[in-house]
């Protein structure tokens, strides 16, 4: 277990905080692994009424750690399927916590950091926050059974312009379409996020948690049947020269050039 993730309790309001500041929080694979765990721990968790999910530095998160994916040995196609289900099992141990989850966002978010963001039920984010989901960029779908989360926030067109264009989307303008429900000054952030975690912390739990679940199963209710592929497709993306070429140019700090293949 890294120490990258950790978890403090006060009182009936736990936090949540990515810790790896030095690498602006960029996900790793044992990273990924300890959230799920975590989330999964808060289903025998009792005292804990509210959640903050945020953390340190910067910025948010830059997302999956592209170092990972930049290893000369591929393993087999078999093996990488497999892993390619952890960041949907996380998400799922995300959206599946009983109590509710207020994230708090600042500076950048992209690809699976935003995909953390969309998973949880409220998200806060101060007014340099930017986000987005870049994997288009590297040749690949968006994967971890995100897209529906996104959808169900901002609707199909703006989804689109999200997930598609690849690019980082200002604050305002995310508040606006309804993937953001408050956006505040960095220096209030972790304020504004305490304040909502203990508004929904003094409310009956079990009503507030039987409502989160409600909702939840109403609104993704045919989420797993449609997006049972997206590890496939992601496996298929990282076949093509087009996703090597997007790794290349990322390590060499240069424009990629894709040509299709």
């Amino acid at each position: 277990m890294n120490n990258h993730i950790s978890v403090d309790r006060d009182g009936y309001i736990a936090t949540i905080t990515l810790n790896r500041a030095d690498a602006h929080n960029a996900l790793s694979t044992a990273m990924l692994t300890q959230l799920e765990e975590i989330s999964r721990e808060f289903a025998e968790d009792e005292q804990t009424r509210a959640i903050i999910l945020r953390a340190e530095g910067k910025h948010f998160s830059v997302g999956a750690d592209l170092n990972e994916k930049l290893s000369s040995e591929r393993p087999s196609t078999l093996a990488l399927r497999r892993r390619a289900e952890l960041g949907g099992k996380m998400m799922r141990s995300l959206q599946e916590i009983h109590q509710p989850v207020i994230c708090a966002v600042q500076g950048i978010a992209t690809g699976g950091a935003t995909c953390i963001a969309s998973a949880c039920d409220f998200r806060i984010a101060a007014s340099d926050a930017r986000m987005g989901y870049g994997e288009v960029k590297l040749g690949i779908n968006l994967m971890w059974n995100a897209a529906p989360p996104c959808v169900h926030l901002v609707g199909p067109s703006r989804a689109k312009q999200l997930i598609m264009s690849g690019k980082l989307i200002e604050v305002d303008t995310l508040k606006e379409w309804g993937f953001v429900d408050e956006t505040c000054g960095r220096e209030e952030l972790d304020t504004r996020a305490r304040a909502w975690a203990e508004e929904y912390a003094a409310l009956p739990p079990i009503a507030v948690q039987m409502i989160k679940r409600s909702i939840n199963r109403i609104s993704g209710a045919l989420d797993q049947a449609i997006m049972h592929a997206d590890a496939d497709q992601w496996l298929l993306g990282t076949m093509t020269e087009d996703f090597r070429e997007a790794l290349t140019a990322f390590h060499e700090k240069r424009d990629p050039i894709f040509k299709g293949n």
